[in-house]
């Protein structure tokens, strides 16, 4: 399965995309806003895109995440988690630094939006993000989300400080 928009393509997160996804999950720089990123092995990156391959046999996968590819080379990926199967979906991503300001995510997550509302019927969508995190605040602004809260309690990975987080959502 393969979703296009006019710059990308996005196709099923897995096994093939593990060099790539080495790149931006395991690069401290890339990921030093992420909760679960970045890994700390190659062995992690690998586990987590095996987790991916089988989520997309489910007929209700927990979540389900896209590599986004670029003149066909994978440069991040965009993903849904269903919360409890109620309507709801949380939006996440990463990139590849080499790519970020470019408008890739907000294109990439917007057909995932819409392949999510036409076979799984969401319309309602969530999204967090270090409230530090401008660009992905303006991701979430630019897909039409709006702010709903900022608390605190985040633990980035690679740090041990506790930060604020936003919360953004958005109804179809």
């Amino acid at each position: 399965m393969k979703l296009k928009t006019e710059r990308l393509t996005l196709e099923p997160l897995g096994i093939p995309h593990f060099k790539t996804a080495c790149q931006y999950s395991l690069n401290p720089e890339n990921a030093k806003m992420m909760v679960y990123l970045p890994y700390e092995s190659e062995e992690e990156v690998r586990a987590y895109l095996v987790k991916c391959e089988q989520q997309w046999k489910k007929d209700r996968p927990e979540y389900i995440e896209m590599a986004i590819l670029l003149d066909g080379v994978h440069i991040g990926s965009v993903s849904v988690d269903f919360l409890d199967w109620k309507g709801i979906g949380e939006l996440g991503w990463i990139l590849n630094k080499d790519y970020w300001g470019n408008g890739y995510t907000v294109e990439a997550a917007k057909v995932l939006v819409d392949y999510c509302k036409e076979k799984y019927g969401l319309t309602h969508y969530i999204a967090h993000a270090d409230s530090e995190n401008h660009a992905s605040v303006r991701i979430m602004e630019k897909l039409g989300m709006k702010f709903v809260e900022k608390h605190g309690g985040r633990k980035n990975r690679i740090s041990d400080e506790i930060r604020d987080e936003v919360l953004y959502e958005m109804n179809l």
